[in-house]
Formats: structure tokens, sequence, C-alpha cells
């Protein structure tokens, strides 16, 4: 049987993981994750894609959401969650295009950012429901913190597996150590399957909890980047998912996910994962074509 091994949190997008053992899970998330983000003067988020060493920033979040940033140099703050509730300022951001407002962190904050990490600031997404999902996949109310679009991204270790094989066949002067699972920044890890298979999912259960497998992930150059380092590796794996795993016009990877509400449960807490938890898969489709596909699943 298919198992969940591994769970990740990002609290500030594009820096470095927490992989806790439990993580309570959210309708926008797993609860922390990508909750905070780096902007530029525009508002626009910034990410690993152009700036590769964001990666090295770590993060601690505490139970009274404080935030603590440290630098692999030493350099450290405690960042006090700003909120519209406290009457702190809001900024226009956006992420890909889609513009929502995030709390401004306070000026001591973003003088240590501008010092220790580069010109930007600091935001924090105090209520997620300002965010929708794409209404192009999904319903009316479904929401997301500040990852790229959709509330939880999962991969599986038998699909990590065959890429590496691909890649040590098809191009062994690229090939050295195989490429570890943090390349891909998943928030879950699945383990117990067959290679691809995530690709035809619809609906899966992990745990006590339900989700609907949306569409599957276009990878970028951040795959390409040294999570440990923050170091640029070369073109893999994205010459060889173009060729082995190409799903609706891009180079993929994983699969996002939305999670549904149990019934009977309200409020921000739907349940809780943890690593070891069964998975179930509910409902299989078609795999994705390479090509791009309307709602109704057809060709275009």
């Amino acid at each position: 049987m298919p198992l969940l091994t591994g769970l990740h949190v990002y609290p500030v997008k594009s820096t470095y993981r927490l992989s806790p053992a439990s993580a309570r899970v959210e309708p926008w998330g797993l609860a922390g994750d990508r909750r905070w983000m780096l902007v530029d003067a525009a508002g626009r988020f910034v990410s690993q894609r152009e700036q590769p060493a964001l990666g090295q920033l770590r993060t601690l979040p505490a139970e009274d959401g404080t935030l603590t940033l440290s630098t692999p140099d030493g350099a450290r703050i405690e960042v006090p969650p700003p909120s519209a509730a406290r009457h702190d300022p809001l900024a226009d951001v956006e992420v890909w295009g889609a513009g929502f407002q995030a709390a401004e962190a306070d000026g001591k904050t973003q003088a240590w950012i501008a010092e220790n990490v580069g010109d930007f600031r600091l935001v924090h997404l105090d209520d997620p429901r300002r965010r929708p999902v794409d209404p192009d996949w999904s319903e009316p109310g479904q929401s997301v913190s500040m990852a790229d679009g959709f509330p939880l991204l999962l991969t599986t270790t038998a699909s990590l597996a065959r890429l590496n094989e691909l890649i040590a066949a098809e191009h062994p002067e690229d090939a050295g150590e195989d490429l570890p699972m943090t390349r891909f920044r998943p928030n879950l890890v699945v383990d117990g399957t067959q290679a691809w298979e995530e690709d035809t999912w619809r609906r899966i259960r992990v745990g006590e909890l339900t989700f609907r497998v949306v569409k599957p992930c276009g990878r970028c150059v951040v795959t390409t980047t040294d999570q440990e380092t923050g170091e640029r590796r070369g073109r893999e794996p994205l010459r060889t998912l173009a060729k082995h795993n190409r799903l609706l016009k891009k180079a993929s990877f994983g699969q996002n996910l939305i999670p549904e509400r149990p019934e009977g449960v309200t409020g921000d807490v739907l349940g809780t994962l943890r690593v070891g938890d069964a998975v179930t898969v509910l409902e299989t489709g078609p795999r994705w074509p390479a090509g791009s596909v309307d709602r109704s699943g057809s060709d275009l």
C-alpha cells in the first residue's frame, strides 16, 4: 500500500524547507506553508528562479506566529506577524499575475532583509481567503497561500527513481549522484507506487483526509538548483522530463492537490497528516496529454 513518507513546509516562499512528522491541513494548504514571501519594488513575488541563493534562508515559525529568519553566515531576526486586524499596512502584491493584498512586515525587518537578503520586502498573507485559486481549475471559494498556484504539491519516490534511471541511461555525463526529492519542493512525498502512477490520479485519501488531484505540476529552473548550496546544477531534470514526462505542454513532475472539507468539519483546520499515513487512490483518469486541455478534458 502507498504510504506518506515525507511532509514539507516552506514558511517563506522559495526558502529552505521544514520537514515535520505531522502537519495540520487548512483549505489553502499545510498550516504555515508559504504564508510569507519576498516581493520586489513592484510587488511581484521573488523566488529561486531569479535568486537561487534564496533557498539558503532558514525559517522557524513559532506558535504565536513570530517568524525567525536566519542566513548561512549567522544573521538572525525575529519577525512579528503583521496583519490587517492590527492595522498594519497592506501591500498590493502578485504571484504569476494574480494580484491580492498581503500585510507588510515592520520597518526593522525590511531593513534586515535589505542588508542580508537583497532589495526586497517581506510580506505576510494574514488572510489566505484574499487569494483565490485559478478559477479554471477550482470551485468558487477555494483559496491558496502564496504557493505558485495550488494548496499542495505531491510527488512520488517511484517517479523520482525512474527519472534518475533515465538520466543515467541517456545522459551518463550528467548522471553523477541521483537527484534528491528536495529539488522538486513538494509538500507530500508518497512511496509504494508505480513510476508516473500519480499522473492518472484524480482523487485520493491520505490518512483521514481526501484531496482532489487538480493538474500536473509544470517544472522550471528551480529543479536544477541544489537546495543545500543554492547553486545551479546544469540541465537536469528539465531535459529528461521534457522528453519523458511532458504533460500539458510542460516538463512535469508531481501533481497539484486541493483538500476537500470533511463532512461536519468547520473552521480552518480540516485535519492532520502524519508521516506513515496510508494513501488510497479513490478515482483515476487518463494520463494527462502532452498538449493543453480545456476544462472538459478535450485536446487543444
